[in-house]
């Protein structure tokens, strides 16, 4: 690995650690606000965002910054960081152990590396993707720095997928697999990525919900199909205040048309 992408990595690592360490203190013990587009916020989300924020323009001046909590443009930079502080802030204020902080760091406007950290459970999740980007990348995706890759297996009544609380009416009696509702769009698709789900769908997921998954999902051989417009790469001008990207992700794409039926019944 590079000396640069070493130091992304440690930059990633460093920060969302520290990061975390304080928002532990604040697990369950915050009041959230409601925000127009009827997601909650607490003055958590907005310190860690801050945090995240200074880290990044301390560290790698001139890089772009886009934060669900601060700036929703995208400046057209040829390196952008794309911020969730805290992904599942519900969880987060009713003291459930699912939440997250998300890191997607773009070039030309798509994600090349992506870490994700998930303090309760212990776990960090990065990985790299630079297919297209005509750039040196490393390869793999990892948990705790261990490799991991998505499930072979074929869907069974012993085996997994996860909803988001907007994609329920996909649910039919002869749904392929066993279904789960975490709460959190980044560690639904990061549970296909480590083989412990064999898909996952997000309704309603903004660009800095999928932006570290999204490349941890593919180096990982999984499958991510957008089922509204794609996401990548990002256009310099736009603003993704309320743009959503509708996502089905599955272990491998031969299952695509397994779930794509059910996935088709919704309303995005």
């Amino acid at each position: 690995m590079t000396e640069f992408w070493t130091s992304i990595l440690d930059f990633a690592q460093t920060t969302t650690t520290r990061v975390g360490k304080q928002l532990m203190q604040d697990f369950g013990q915050v009041q959230a606000s409601q925000k127009a587009d009827g997601s909650l916020v607490t003055q958590s989300d907005k310190w860690a965002d801050r945090e995240i924020r200074d880290a990044i323009a301390s560290t790698f001046p001139g890089y772009g910054i886009l934060s669900e909590e601060d700036d929703k443009v995208f400046g057209g930079t040829q390196w952008c960081w794309v911020i969730d502080p805290l992904d599942g802030t519900t969880n987060f204020t009713r003291g459930i152990p699912i939440w997250s902080i998300s890191l997607g760091l773009l070039y030309q406007g798509t994600p090349v590396f992506g870490y994700v950290c998930v303090p309760p459970l212990g776990q960090t999740f990065h990985g790299y993707w630079g297919e297209n980007s005509k750039l040196e990348v490393p390869t793999g995706a990892f948990r705790n720095h261990h490799p991991i890759h998505t499930s072979l297996d074929s869907p069974s009544g012993n085996h997994f997928f996860n909803l988001c609380s907007r994609s329920t009416s996909v649910i039919e009696k002869d749904f392929p697999c066993k279904i789960r509702m975490l709460g959190v769009a980044s560690y639904n698709f990061l549970t296909v990525a480590a083989g412990a789900t064999l898909g996952g769908i997000e309704a309603t997921p903004k660009i800095w919900d999928i932006a570290g998954a999204w490349v941890i999902v593919q180096a990982a051989g999984g499958s991510w199909r957008s089922l509204k417009s794609e996401p990548f790469p990002l256009i310099s001008g736009e603003d993704y205040t309320t743009r959503s990207f509708p996502t089905l992700v599955v272990s491998r794409t031969e299952l695509i048309p397994v779930f794509a039926p059910f996935v088709e019944k919704l309303k995005i």
